[in-house]
C-alpha cells in the first residue's frame, strides 16, 4: 500500500502497523462513499484528523485509566468513529457498534469483515433507547463514548444505563460552557452517576476545540432511563 503523507501529531499518537490499518480504512470508506454517503470527513486532514486523531487522543490522555481489554460499547457509531479507531488501537478489547441507520450498520458489517480487526466486533442495528431495556445489554459495558450524537444531557441517559457499576462514559464535545456543567450535573444526579474528568484540547490543523468529559455511575441507572425513543433529545433531563 501506498504510503500517505501522514501528520506528524497522528505518526506520534499511534504505531506504523495501526497506521496500516487506518490507511485500509480509509480506502474501503471511499469505496463504500461511491455507493452511499456515509461522510464527508474521508481525505488528508480531514481523515486523519477529524476522525482518526479525533477518536483516538482520549484514550491516550488519561494515564491514570486503563482503557486495554474492555467491553467497548460506541453509540451512534456511524462509519465507524470513534468505535472502529478504538478497536484498532486497543485490539483485546471487545466492542459493540451501535447505530440506528441501517445503511450505516451496513455498511460497518462490510468494513468489519473486510479489514483484519484482531477483536472480536459486534454490529447492532437499533435505537439505544431499546437496547438499554434488554438485560443481555443494560449495566454491561466498561465504556460508553458517543461523538456527535447530541448535547451532554442527553448522551448521558443513552450511555449511564450501559455501564457496569465501575464503568466509565466518554462524551465528545465540541464547546463547553459553565452552563453546560450546569446541566450535565443535573442530568448525572438524576441518573444516579457523577462527573469524573474533562481535558480540553485544540485538534491539530485548526481543525477546532474538542472537549472530553469522563462520567461514571454512583449506583446503577433508575430502571425507568432512558426514555422511549425521541424524549431524551427533545427533553433533556
Amino acid at each position: 500500500m501506498k504510503r500517505q503523507n501522514i501528520p506528524k501529531e497522528i505518526s506520534s499518537l499511534i504505531t506504523e502497523e495501526e497506521i496500516i490499518i487506518f490507511q485500509e480504512l480509509q480506502i474501503k470508506i471511499e469505496e463504500l462513499n461511491n455507493k452511499t454517503n456515509l461522510t464527508r470527513l474521508i481525505n488528508g486532514d480531514d481523515y486523519w484528523i477529524s476522525q482518526v486523531f479525533d477518536s483516538i487522543w482520549p484514550f491516550k490522555t488519561f494515564p491514570n485509566i486503563n482503557f486495554d481489554n474492555k467491553k467497548f460499547l460506541d453509540i451512534g457509531s456511524g462509519c465507524g468513529f470513534p468505535g472502529l479507531a478504538y478497536a484498532i488501537t486497543h485490539p483485546t478489547s471487545e466492542i459493540f457498534l451501535i447505530d440506528s441507520s441501517k445503511k450505516k450498520t451496513e455498511a460497518l458489517k462490510i468494513l468489519v469483515n473486510e479489514i483484519n480487526f484482531k477483536n472480536s466486533i459486534h454490529i447492532i442495528n437499533d435505537r439505544i433507547e431499546n437496547l438499554a431495556h434488554q438485560s443481555s445489554m443494560r449495566n454491561s459495558f466498561d465504556i460508553a463514548t458517543t461523538r456527535a450524537v447530541s448535547n451532554p444531557s442527553t448522551v448521558s441517559e443513552y450511555i449511564l444505563p450501559m455501564l457496569k457499576k465501575e464503568g466509565l462514559g466518554v462524551l465528545y464535545c465540541g464547546k463547553w460552557t459553565d452552563e453546560d456543567s450546569k446541566n450535565l450535573d443535573k442530568t448525572l444526579d438524576t441518573l444516579e452517576g457523577k462527573f469524573k474528568e474533562k481535558k480540553k484540547i485544540l485538534l491539530p490543523r485548526s481543525k477546532g476545540t474538542r472537549n472530553i468529559v469522563i462520567v461514571q455511575p454512583i449506583n446503577f441507572c433508575p430502571e425507568i432511563y432512558p426514555r422511549k425513543v425521541g424524549k431524551p433529545e427533545k427533553n433533556p433531563l
